[in-house]
């Protein structure tokens, strides 16, 4: 079944800006109306263990950035000894 929506030419337009090459605008609408529900549930479809690691590399990623030097900042080079 098939419906039709009003939409002014300057949301259409808005549409048009962000829907996907190949999407259709059904598609674009049924993307955009997701819930975060929706997405919660998606998120099952994991291997299990996933989680913890996901978390053990965000971690990392963290501490890695924590941990280094921002540009034209001077090194302490007295942990090079």
């Amino acid at each position: 079944m098939s419906t039709s929506i009003r939409i002014s030419d300057e949301t259409k337009q808005k549409l048009e800006a962000i829907k996907r090459e190949g999407e259709s605008f059904d598609d674009l609408l049924d993307r955009l109306a997701r819930s975060d529900r929706d997405v919660r549930e998606m998120a099952g479809f994991g291997p299990e263990g996933i989680d913890e690691h996901m978390e053990s590399k965000r971690t990392e990623l963290n501490d890695a950035f924590e941990n280094r030097e921002s540009p034209g900042e001077p090194r302490d080079r007295t942990d090079d000894r």
